[in-house]
């Protein structure tokens, strides 16, 4: 198998596309530390960073849950059940990933070097909640939510003042993940009953948890508009949370109980519109400050 072919099949193992959505909250938080772009040695680090962290949480996932995607009709043709990457190869594939995202963080501030362990606790311990918790989607959310944080606490080396900010950005982060996570497992109510998982549509029902996902989103653009005053932002900020608002609302019109036939686009598309939408917002409303 070609080199292209190879990398082909990892970027399908880790879902590398997704990585839009955590990736733009990242410099968001970025952009509020340095007050506008960071320098390019900053970006590519923290571009690094991010990919090694998100490398490593995606092949945890999949190695943890290779027996069941195994017998999941809609997974069983991931690398790991049909065969397409052994075990071994997706070991390798984590421990060189986590390892880069060490590389970053120790290249970019002592504390962030300090905390990266923490980080990857939570990234790599998120496969397991689903195990015990229908909170899961919340755990997954707070491992997208550090994004923001952690790149402010990159850009900076230290907390300080501003901090809260980014600190809102991740907890809208965290709740916005929470509700299309849900969205996400209404495709697998039935199998997560069979097998004893725990999510919100398995435990709740997809209606409830339809509910739920929506107040998870209503609170994730309170949060984002709160961010507005400690970061600075003004007038094109609260343009870009009212644009995503409606986006959160459509995501919400498109999917029914009976009616899951637009979940991927739901899912991938809206959503990827979202994080695109909020880090050009906010790209902005810092420049013209």
């Amino acid at each position: 198998m070609s080199l292209l072919a190879r990398a082909v099949t990892y970027g399908r193992f880790v879902r590398f596309s997704h990585t839009v959505f955590a990736l733009p909250f990242a410099l968001m938080g970025a952009v509020l530390a340095a007050g506008g772009i960071p320098d390019l040695r900053t970006l590519l680090l923290l571009l690094l960073a991010m990919v090694g962290a998100r490398s490593a949480a995606m092949a945890m996932n999949r190695l943890a849950d290779a027996a069941i995607d195994a017998a999941n009709p809609r997974t069983k043709g991931r690398e790991l059940p049909s065969g397409a990457m052994s075990r071994a190869e997706a070991i390798v594939f984590l421990a060189v990933a986590a390892g880069l995202f060490l590389l970053a963080c120790g290249l970019l501030s002592r504390l962030a070097l300090l905390l990266a362990p923490a980080v990857l606790l939570v990234l790599l311990s998120y496969p397991f909640a689903k195990r015990f918790t229908s909170l899961c989607h919340l755990w997954l959310g707070a491992a997208l939510g550090l994004a923001p944080v952690g790149a402010w606490v990159a850009v900076r080396g230290e907390f300080g003042e501003g901090v809260l900010a980014p600190v809102l950005l991740g907890a809208a982060v965290t709740l916005w993940t929470a509700g299309f996570d849900v969205i996400y497992a209404l495709l697998d109510v039935d199998f997560d009953r069979k097998k004893g998982l725990f999510s919100l549509p398995s435990r709740l029902g997809p209606g409830p948890a339809l509910a739920l996902s929506g107040l998870f989103h209503a609170f994730s653009v309170v949060c984002l508009a709160l961010a507005a005053l400690p970061g600075g932002l003004g007038a094109i900020w609260f343009c870009g949370v009212g644009a995503a608002a409606v986006l959160l609302l459509v995501e919400h019109r498109i999917v029914r109980p009976g009616d899951l036939s637009r979940v991927n686009t739901a899912f991938f598309t809206l959503n990827g519109i979202v994080s695109a939408l909020l880090f050009g917002v906010l790209l902005l409303d810092v420049l013209a400050a």
